[in-house]
């Protein structure tokens, strides 16, 4: 008997693939990238606008965080992993605490708090969106051709 797959197991191994939730990591990893500068952003933002110490505690301590996160995720991608859903997910929580936080904290100056919150929001919206794609995908869409 030949060992060569038939026609049948060839087109079911191809349906099979065409049906896998694939991720394309290289993507992934420029949404990991943009929320890792954000959150760069947001250690700098109280060094270049007026700002209280708590505010500068606040965005120093959150965007390392968030930086951090990002990071790790970027690296998981450029591996061609899959990003962490809880990190991204923590990430998120984050950006959303960056959105608020100008209406809980005094910042100091209104352009610092202008910028918190839109460094905030496109944290928030761009980590949920990388969590939500993860946790959907079955496998990274590169994986098999660097193996």
């Amino acid at each position: 008997m030949s060992e060569t797959p038939t026609d049948s197991e060839a087109n079911r191994t191809a349906e099979t693939d065409r049906r896998r939730n694939t991720l394309n990591t290289d993507t992934m990893q420029w949404v990991s990238a943009i929320v890792a500068l954000a959150g760069l952003g947001l250690v700098a933002y109280p060094f270049m606008f007026e700002a209280t110490d708590t505010a500068t505690w606040n965005d120093t301590l959150v965007g390392t965080g968030i930086f951090l996160l990002a990071g790790y995720n970027f690296y998981r991608l450029s591996k061609d992993r899959l990003a962490s859903v809880g990190v991204a997910s923590l990430a998120a929580l984050l950006g959303l605490w960056a959105l608020v936080s100008p209406a809980v904290i005094e910042m100091g100056s209104s352009e610092l708090a202008m910028t918190t919150a839109a460094g905030g929001l496109l944290v928030a919206a761009l980590s949920a969106y990388n969590a939500y794609a993860n946790s959907k995908a079955d496998a990274p869409d590169h994986a098999r051709a660097r193996a």
